[in-house]
């Protein structure tokens, strides 16, 4: 209905061009539409202890690479639902917005209502007017006076209900494109939400295979599988001390050595590699984003002939892996599926790249 009164009261006003405003498509990034370069490993039986060991370790390679994947998807939903929220906000602002303006229309309406019938009926109001129908100069003299006031006060009428009249058009184009933009929202929250769901389920199927693989393993396979804590001949005491929060991160992260590995785990006594680097730099006072990807974009580039303890390295062309520099060569993360937090040669995997937060 009131839509209706505004679009009766725009009548030989000038048509007002509608604002449009919707939010950009996103799409999945690469490393979740395709979680492992090579495909998937085949869920097949190892016929050796190696075959196992080598299999679960490339099967928690690519849960793991979903695993980043997904946590940079539940950011993204996450951003996105709270775009929805703002747009659905707005709609409902520009909607009373659109309200107020009609109410000033209406307001004015019957003096533009006046007008519009004098003319159509072709009445005349002017001093010419006064002339003929006084019958006295100072009658014509108050005749004159009172129609100049008229003929002002009805002059600003108009102008205030010709102003009110473009107010509610702007104002209802902006509702129709909050509005618009609120559907768009809402349309891309529900199909991230259903991409999220489907990969999560995939997750999910890989890591049951690869727990069921894990749990026909023997002790000596899983010791194997996991490896020692340390590079033979390193301890903690090769670290050079430095100063600064990289480095107060590192000693945080040190103490958690030993930890299982767990998909999606932030800890405090279980981590994936994103989880521990967020964890450790939390307990120093630094928010650092919760995936390897963004961990990769966060803070400053480093040269890998210029790292310090402390600082980030991230591996793979996805980096999908991530851990903390802790000085000749060494990082201290959370491997994989099977193996707890270590130390270990950060040339057993291909370099993305080096922050420092």
């Amino acid at each position: 209905m009131a839509s209706h009164r505004l679009k009766s009261s725009l009548r030989g006003v000038a048509a007002i061009g509608v604002l449009t405003a919707c939010l950009a498509t996103v799409t999945a990034p690469s490393s979740l539409a395709d979680p492992a370069a090579h495909g998937p490993v085949p869920a097949v039986e190892p016929g050796t202890p190696s075959d196992a060991i080598t299999q679960i370790l490339q099967l928690s390679r690519q849960a793991e690479q979903t695993t980043e994947a997904l946590h940079k998807a539940q950011d993204d939903l996450n951003a996105r639902l709270a775009q929805q929220r703002d747009a659905q906000a707005k709609q409902a602002s520009e909607h009373k917005l659109v309200e107020d303006a009609e109410a000033k229309v209406d307001r004015y309406r019957p003096t533009a209502d006046l007008v519009a019938t004098a003319n159509y009926e072709g009445a005349r109001i002017n001093r010419l007017y006064a002339l003929l129908i006084s019958n006295s100069p100072q009658q014509l003299l108050d005749q004159m006076s009172a129609l100049d006031q008229v003929t002002s006060d009805t002059k600003n009428q108009l102008d205030q209900y010709t102003g009110a009249v473009k107010l509610a058009s702007d104002a209802e184009a902006r509702a129709q494109s909050a509005a618009d933009a609120a559907r768009t929202a809402a349309g891309q929250v529900q199909a991230q939400r259903a991409t999220l769901q489907a990969k999560q389920s995939d997750l999910q199927t890989q890591i049951d295979h690869i727990r069921d693989l894990y749990a026909s393993m023997t002790g000596g396979e899983r010791a194997t599988l996991a490896g020692s804590l340390f590079p033979p001949g390193w301890t903690p005491a090769k670290i050079v001390p430095s100063s600064g929060v990289p480095f107060a991160a590192l000693q945080v992260a040190l103490t958690r050595i030993g930890d299982p590995y767990v998909w999606g785990a932030t800890g405090p006594n279980q981590f994936d590699c994103s989880g521990l680097v967020q964890w450790a730099f939390k307990q120093v006072g630094i928010s650092v984003p919760r995936t390897s990807e963004e961990q990769a974009q966060y803070g400053t580039p480093v040269a890998l002939d210029d790292l310090q303890p402390g600082d980030i390295i991230t591996f793979y062309s996805d980096a999908s892996h991530v851990g903390i520099y802790v000085g000749d060569g060494m990082i201290l993360h959370a491997s994989t599926f099977g193996v707890p937090v270590k130390v270990q040669s950060m040339a057993a995997f291909p370099i993305h790249n080096a922050r420092r937060f």
